[in-house]
């Protein structure tokens, strides 16, 4: 057997242990080695049962795959020490036995580069308090499991392995083992690809992909617990998570797609906490979540993709869930919640492109949502039964065919919510149902704002609807209660207006009608809504646009928009389609020509004519959107688009959002944050963007969307000298000066000899070159021992900023 032939030789560096011995067996070599020898083995199948009971190091002499271990019956390998295994071949066909075996508190090996090829019962047992490190190594055992822990105090580490093929689970730990792999791979297992069991079990994942598995992706039960960190599990033909009995797992910055069930499926009082994960491409649900004390809670992660009919998010029989700034969208329903004692919670998440319904909530349930975005659903919430309700606070419902729709008993309570663009109605309420709104707002509807049939008991406080094609309230019978409501289609009352609009003399009508029929029924008063406030007519806030000085094509550019917007309007009330409008403005030209002013009174002017709902504006330079770290751009651009809503965003030298240098500069994700809310809000802000010719240019063509959204420039002229002479006119007026006439001409030679360099300020020097004439005025008169009235009020030559003081 020289073929077959190893060599000991000791490593110590003391002279008189130096020795070195050839041997026909492992058994042999072993034995005559002592604790810190390395055993060189020469190629060839070893078909002996190994035991590793010394600190010894063995290695094949050729390198790896040159020596196999590959005994007919029994443990091949089995390892009680801290020994070292590097290259080494374990074969196996024992189906009662491990191939390698690890047991003992004095077991502490290192294995580097092995490969066991086995049918065994266990590819690799570790036990009995051991605890080895495993660097690159693969184990396939098409005839039992992959890895198996046992036992409290067993702990292992696996950097770089492979479990490429298991009859059973991939990796077993169980009855207090730990374990620890990174950038592992476990595939082509028939059972989980990671089973946690009984309590104090548990495994850490770093790295690791998990895939190509008839079972679980990972599967936790009885009290066991897990930690995933940037790991990818798909393509199982289970569920991605599978927890039960008070497991407990924790993912961070993990991928979990491509399964045909759920990507995680949780009962039994276990806990799920996913954080930055991705759960995508799920046949069954993303997450189903099962009984009493059982919860999951989700923080930053995306949920997509459904190639199912299920709800994405299934919450029953008592469970709980939590979401937080989460993404879901792209599926046939996103959250459903059932059954008395189970509730969700939903914080600063979105919900789009849902086929059916984003959120429904039956049996009991209970729902929190707070600051949510539905957006392109077929419903957006549904309370469907008597019992179910929750409270939403500051959503916003869009692209809907119902934003609300509250049903048999149910009774939810929304506040400071927004319902816009339904095709259908922005809230519907019948068969008992109940619903408590405040504040909330329906707008931009194909249907009704609010429709309330069957004498439903729904409470409507300040709530508001504008622009809805059928009517903003539809109360078919008596039995809502409205305090302080408004709707665009409501007339005022007979002295404030002559003539009633059509719709308001129907709903007089009908109000009279209910009034009557239900006197001695209702014990309420039948609900009244009343006209939306007025805010200043659009032909004031016009009439202040002429006075100002100059800006000719300003005026001109400004009056087309708003007569676009006017035949539009009446377009719409006569069934005609009104034209699509892009409100969005880029006002170009030098400081001080009266962007700001202009921006304004667009603002109230399209508030005065219904497209706005305040009309106010809202000014914000770099400084206001840029932050100083990453994510903090986001959320200054979300804040200030925020305070805009409803009105005006108007950022000035919008240009130092992209500098020319500024590649890797947070100003591109304030304007790509942009783009992506004027498209979700097309409808309830108008930006303006403001700035130098040039620079405005290079601003738009930072982001493909920019320019798109932003189709009409209205360019600005310097003022002349004679519109500078006519601002310093209307500053004395303003102000009870006057000038005399030698003044005006001294003035217009000053205007007309001014540098129109970069610091030009244009309308603002004209104001700057009044305050310095007052100032100067004063110190003259000032001297004066009795002025007259005349001599506290004219300005002379001598006040000019050029002119020399007496």
């Amino acid at each position: 057997m020289a073929e077959h032939r190893v060599r000991v030789t000791q490593d110590s560096a003391s002279r008189w242990r130096r020795r070195a011995g050839e041997y026909d067996t492992l058994a042999e070599a072993l034995a005559a080695a002592e604790p810190g020898d390395t055993v060189t083995v020469r190629p060839g199948t070893f078909r002996e049962n190994v035991l590793l009971d010394k600190a010894v190091t063995i290695v094949p002499a050729q390198g790896p795959g040159t020596v196999r271990i590959d005994p007919p019956s029994g443990v091949p390998l089995t390892v009680t020490a801290a020994a070292t295994v590097r290259d080494l071949v374990v074969e196996g066909g024992d189906s009662s036995a491990p191939a390698v075996l690890v047991t003992g508190p004095q077991a502490a090996p290192a294995f580097s580069g092995c490969r066991v090829e086995s049918r065994s019962a266990t590819g690799i047992e570790i036990t009995g308090g051991a605890r080895p490190t495993l660097h690159g190594c693969v184990v396939t055992n098409p005839g039992g499991l992959g890895l198996r822990l046992r036992g409290e105090g067993t702990a292992a580490a696996f950097e770089d392995c492979e479990v490429a093929t298991a009859a059973q689970a991939g990796l077993a730990v169980l009855a207090g083992a730990t374990a620890a792999l990174e950038r592992c791979r476990i595939h082509h297992t028939a059972g989980a690809g990671v089973l946690l069991a009984d309590p104090g079990s548990a495994a850490e994942l770093t790295g690791c992909e998990i895939y190509e598995i008839r079972g679980s992706g990972v599967q936790a039960e009885a009290q066991a617990g897990g930690r995933l960190v940037d790991c990818e599990i798909h393509r199982v033909t289970g569920n991605g998570l599978t927890l039960d009995g008070e497991a407990e797992l924790v993912l961070t910055g993990c991928r979990v797609h491509d399964l045909p069930e759920n990507g995680a499926d949780l009962r039994g009082r276990s806990r799920l906490s996913l954080a930055h994960t991705t759960v995508r491409d799920f046949g069954r649900g993303a997450l189903s979540v099962w009984d009493q004390g059982t919860e999951a809670v989700a923080e930053s992660c995306q949920i997509h993709g459904s190639t199912g009919e299920y709800p994405a998010l299934w919450v029953s029989d008592g469970a709980r869930l939590t979401l937080t700034d989460c993404a879901l969208h792209d599926l046939p329903d996103a959250l459903f919640v059932l059954d008395r004692d189970s509730a969700a919670t939903a914080d600063r998440c979105s919900f789009s492109r849902i086929r059916s319904s984003a959120v429904s909530v039956s049996g009991g349930a209970h729902v929190t949502l707070t600051a949510c975005r539905v957006q392109e659903a077929g419903t957006g919430l549904w309370f469907r039964d008597h019992g179910s309700g929750g409270l939403l606070s500051d959503c916003e419902i869009s692209d809907v065919a119902t934003g609300v729709i509250v049903t048999k008993g149910a009774d939810p309570v929304l506040r400071d919510c927004t319902v816009r663009a339904s095709t259908d109605a922005g809230v519907y309420v019948s068969a008992q149902g109940r619903g408590t709104f405040e504040d909330c707002r329906v707008s931009h509807g194909k249907g009704f704002g609010f429709h309330i049939i069957d004498g439903c008991r729904t409470q409507l406080t300040h709530c508001r609807a504008e622009q809805n094609e059928r009517a903003g309230f539809e109360f078919s019978e008596p039995g809502p209660v409205a305090e302080g409501c408004t709707s665009d289609d409501v007339a005022p009352s007979p002295g404030v207006a002559d003539v009633p609009s059509p719709r308001s003399a129907q709903l007089t009508a009908a109000a009279a009608s209910l009034t009557s029929a239900t006197a001695s029924a209702a014990p309420s008063t039948t609900p009244v809504i009343a006209p939306i406030p007025d805010c200043r007519p659009a032909d004031e806030a016009l009439a202040e646009l002429d006075s100002l000085v100059g800006l000719a094509t300003v005026k001109q550019e400004v009056r087309t928009l708003i007569d676009l917007i006017s035949v539009g309007k009446r377009r719409r009330q006569a069934g005609l389609k009104a034209p699509s409008l892009r409100r969005h403005l880029v006002f170009t030209g030098a400081p001080g020509t009266g962007k700001t002013t202009v921006a304004r009174l667009y603002g109230e002017i399209l508030a005065s004519l219904g497209v706005l709902q305040r009309g106010h504006l809202v000014e914000v330079a770099r400084v206001d959107l840029v932050g100083e770290h990453i994510g903090s751009t986001a959320i200054r651009t979300a804040a200030a688009f925020d305070r805009a809503r409803g009105g005006v965003l108007f950022i000035d030298e919008a240009y130092a959002l992209a500098p020319e240098d500024g590649a890797r500069d947070f100003g591109r994700e304030a304007i790509d944050t942009l783009v992506k809310l004027m498209e979700d809000h097309r409808d309830e802000v108008v930006v303006i963007v403001a700035g130098y010719t040039s620079e405005m240019e290079r601003f738009l063509s930072a982001n493909p969307g920019v320019s798109s959204r932003f189709s009409r420039t209205i360019t600005f002229p310097d003022y002349t000298a004679d519109e500078l002479l006519e601002i310093a006119r209307a500053q004395c007026a303003e102000h009870e000066y006057a000038l005399a006439e030698a003044t005006e001409g001294a003035l217009l030679h000053h205007f007309t000899a001014l540098d129109r360099g970069p610091n030009f300020g244009n309308g603002r020097t004209a104001r700057q070159v009044f305050e310095t004439m007052v100032e100067r005025h004063a110190m003259r008169v000032a001297h004066l021992a009795d002025p007259s009235t005349e001599e506290l009020q004219l300005l002379v030559p001598a006040d000019l900023p050029t002119a020399r003081l007496p």
